[in-house]
């Protein structure tokens, strides 16, 4: 979607309040011992509360209000009745729609207390982050949206991290998918599309601490890493601007 309205800018604005506002709390919420079920009920009743719809439901028929993801699970993890343990490697990934507009965004946290001053699970969704902020400062007009891929992947080389291949961010605006269908973590010759004024991405990150790949699990909807390795994903629905990206998801 190109956002040309101020009107436009202000309902994407503000259902990207509402799924960040649903991010938040979800985080703020996670207990070792608590369901990831249990979890998804809190993000479905703030969602409910404004009138929002869960895009995952609305455009997929998710099992879910919000996809969340543990460990070696990289996206689309189906809320269950695992209980969260100590350590786990949790990434919640919210995305709804209102009055026809859609966000999408994320954020993956280590569960429990922190027993290292720089765990390495830690250090892998510091660098997610680091990596999407990077991303969001490259999409700007002009450039390219392999521009994108490259500061993220440049990011996690630098950090001695991977980056998952077959996982990436999209445009979004008036569907939960829209062009470009693929925003990579890596440069990819092909996705060489000239960014636009007004452009509305959905930017977002995977970074590993050795996998590449991921392939689909036997439920038909969680994508796992192929050799056991561990995610961390942040994410962030943005309106390009020329003098810097609206982050409408904070």
């Amino acid at each position: 979607m190109i956002a040309k309205t101020e009107a436009e800018k202000e309902a994407l604005a503000h259902i990207g309040r509402i799924v960040a506002e649903v991010r938040d709390t979800m985080i703020e919420s996670v207990r070792v011992g608590m369901t990831t079920k249990e979890l998804d009920e809190i993000g479905g009743a703030i969602l409910n509360q404004y009138g929002a719809m869960s895009a995952p439901i609305v455009d997929y028929d998710f099992p879910g209000y919000t996809c969340i993801s543990v460990n070696q699970t990289a996206a689309h993890g189906i809320p269950s009745h695992y209980q969260l343990t100590e350590g786990d490697l949790l990434n919640i990934d919210v995305s709804a729609t209102l009055d026809g507009f859609y966000a999408d965004t994320g954020k993956s946290i280590v569960v429990g207390e922190k027993t290292e001053p720089q765990s390495m699970k830690e250090a892998l969704c510091q660098v997610a982050y680091e990596a999407l902020m990077a991303g969001i400062s490259a999409a700007k007009p002009g450039n390219r949206i392999n521009d994108i891929g490259k500061a993220i992947f440049e990011t996690a080389k630098a950090n001695g991290f991977t980056v998952i291949m077959n996982l990436t961010g999209h445009g979004i605006g008036k569907a939960l998918h829209e062009k470009p269908q693929a925003i990579s973590n890596y440069y990819c010759k092909s996705e060489n599309d000239k960014i636009v004024v007004g452009e509305v991405l959905a930017i977002e990150t995977f970074i590993s601490n050795r996998s590449n790949m991921v392939r689909e699990a036997t439920d038909g909807w969680a994508l796992k890493t192929v050799d056991g390795g561990l995610v961390a994903q942040f994410e962030h629905t943005i309106i390009v601007q020329e003098e810097g990206s609206i982050i409408t998801t904070v």
